[in-house]
């Protein structure tokens, strides 16, 4: 099966959008200037904040956004429902991870977001919308946690059925595994589906959690824990998860950074107060990781860090990188993860998702248009070439 119909699409959680204004006014500044230098259909991948969403309840406000995005030829066929407060505040780290899925409210932002989605979403197009790995393993200390997360996970498929029955609207939700969340691995999240769907079979709901429910896969993600990408995906698809969007992304890669100064240097430009950036290492004993990228971690690496092949960090670099300067990215398993897409059954939303261009070392807004403009080109070429194949 083809890659995907839909023209390809970035994330918007770039742009700061913490108003319908902000949001129209990044679209304008940064997204149409984006698709000039693209040269090629592009959809805007939005990030709507609670805040934003509070204002798409007004009628008014919903067509007033719809009828600029029509104006302008930009669809949106997915969401990104992960950040559900002010994405670019001075510091955002762990908190990125709340609400998260034991609490009412992530599951009616999400139920809103769907909503507005269904008025969004082009004639005949399916909709998505990527949300939390359930919660940060760190702040997730409740033995039950994982538990408390079904019932409302599966009053979400509920409502998205009704939402495609009454109204003739497909939306799907993607879990997004993520390095040190309460879904992380590959095999964590086929075993989280597995309760997930015993569950739902429970409460007579199973067609509509295996219709609705599936993963956001973040190629960045699974790459940091240095999961084959390949069989990773082979594997969800033989559990029976739908694969409902792909994030293409890239992380920092080094080899021997424990033992090399010089490279750890390179990587101290890398240490920001905003995002947080867990780092992972790769020993004969195992897979080692560090919450986030810091000086602590760089002055005096641990024996474990020291006895690391390889070092990947969760920082999205542009993907069009093989390399930055003398640090590597993890574009190899971006393409191997992108060349098995094609046995999926189904066609997976593709959205570019650099988020970091205001954080990266001579990043900033002033490269952020023509840098996604490359990172676009180049991954256009990429998947013409793997549909060619």
């Amino acid at each position: 099966m083809a890659l995907s119909p839909l023209p390809l699409s970035y994330c918007t959680n770039v742009h700061p959008g913490r108003t319908l204004n902000e949001v129209l006014t990044g679209l304008a500044q940064f997204t149409l200037p984006i698709r000039s230098h693209f040269g090629q259909p592009l959809a805007a991948g939005l990030w709507l904040a609670k805040s934003v969403i509070d204002e798409l309840a007004d009628d008014r406000e919903l067509a007033r956004c719809s009828d600029w995005l029509a104006a302008q030829n930009l669809p949106v066929y997915t969401l990104n429902a992960f950040p559900y407060g002010d994405f670019h505040s001075d510091r955002v780290k762990e908190q990125v991870y709340l609400p998260d899925w034991t609490q009412p409210i992530r599951r009616q932002y999400t139920q809103d977001c769907a909503v507005v989605l269904s008025h969004l979403l082009p004639p005949g197009v399916e909709g998505s919308i990527s949300t939390v790995p359930l919660g940060f393993k760190a702040l997730a200390t409740a033995p039950d946690f994982m538990t408390r997360c079904l019932d409302p996970l599966i009053d979400l498929a509920r409502f998205l059925a009704d939402l495609q029955q009454h109204h003739h609207r497909t939306v799907r939700l993607a879990i997004e595994p993520e390095p040190l969340c309460v879904l992380e691995t590959t095999p964590e999240t086929i075993a989280f589906f597995d309760r997930l769907r015993e569950r739902a079979a429970e409460r007579k709901s199973l067609p509509e959690v295996q219709e609705h429910l599936g993963v956001c896969y973040d190629v960045c993600h699974q790459a940091v824990e240095f999961e084959d990408v390949a069989a990773s995906i082979r594997s969800l698809h033989a559990a029976d998860i739908r694969i409902n969007k792909v994030h293409i992304s890239c992380a920092i890669e080094v080899r021997d950074a424990g033992n090399q100064r010089e490279l750890r240097d390179a990587l101290r430009q890398y240490i920001e107060p905003r995002y947080l950036h867990q780092t992972f290492g790769r020993t004969p004993e195992g897979i080692v990781s560090h919450l986030d990228l810091d000086a602590a971690l760089l002055d005096t690496p641990p024996a474990s860090f020291r006895n690391a092949d390889l070092w990947r960090v969760h920082f999205h670099v542009p993907v069009d990188a093989e390399r930055i300067g003398p640090l590597g990215t993890t574009r190899a398993d971006l393409i191997a993860a992108l060349k098995v897409i094609p046995e999926l059954p189904y066609a997976p939303h593709l959205e570019v998702e650099t988020y970091t261009w205001e954080v990266l070392p001579g990043g900033g807004r002033t490269e952020l248009t023509t840098g996604f403009a490359r990172e676009l080109l180049a991954t256009q070429k990429l998947l013409d070439g793997l549909a060619t194949a």
